[in-house]
């Protein structure tokens, strides 16, 4: 399994330390997610703590925009290092060409859904992408409850995928931790974003481990 852990629940006065943590670890990504205020109830961080962290992290940043009109921060995200640049289907008027510009500008592209959001919206996208990341909470805050339905969806996905052809890596963000990663597992999951289960730990170094052997 793949492991994305989410800089949102890191220590953001010793930021240093965390990110030390996640270099010696066998994560796979850090995942951080940038919110506006508008397309999400809250605001996290942007560009300047993005482009801070890139310099000392030596994992592949998966930067996911909880924001209105990401198209328009495809080149200031690719400044920062940003393998994977994720964008909100639901923020995109224009997704095919938001897409494209993603990946002109040398990036993966992902793209997100809400967990109201079906995944049959995706039929016509879904070749072009090398991420889908499914919502199994609600955008904008950390340390909520893992929504069941995501199972349903995440099965679903893995399904449309393969009919496809795409190779779209299945990631899942929200309310993961070993119960909730083994049952996404067995679903189709290629990929796992955990915030407090790694951070609020004692021993973070472990839940990465025990997320990687899910």
């Amino acid at each position: 399994m793949l492991v994305s852990p989410s800089l949102l629940s890191a220590d953001f006065s010793n930021l240093s330390k965390d990110i030390e943590m996640i270099n010696s670890s066998g994560a796979d990504y850090l995942h951080l997610d940038i919110m506006d205020g508008v397309f999400v109830p809250n605001i996290s961080f942007g560009f300047p703590v993005i482009e801070s962290v890139s310099k000392i992290c030596n994992k592949p940043l998966d930067v996911h925009l909880m924001i209105v009109e990401p198209q328009k921060w495809i080149d200031r995200v690719k400044t920062t290092g940003a393998e994977i640049m994720n964008v909100h289907l639901e923020a995109c008027l224009h997704l095919d060409r938001t897409i494209n510009a993603i990946k002109d500008a040398g990036m993966k592209a992902g793209v997100t859904l809400n967990p109201a959001t079906p995944v049959s919206l995706l039929v016509d996208i879904i070749e072009e992408l090398d991420l889908v990341l499914l919502m199994s909470v609600n955008p904008g805050f950390g340390g909520q409850s893992f929504i069941k339905n995501t199972l349903k969806k995440v099965k679903e996905l893995k399904k449309l995928r393969d009919n496809s052809g795409s190779k779209a890596i299945i990631e899942v963000d929200g309310g993961v931790n070993e119960e909730t990663g083994k049952l996404l597992a067995e679903e189709g999951a290629d990929m796992l974003v955990a915030g407090n289960y790694v951070f609020k730990s004692e021993n973070p170094l472990k839940r990465i481990e025990i997320l990687k052997n899910i």
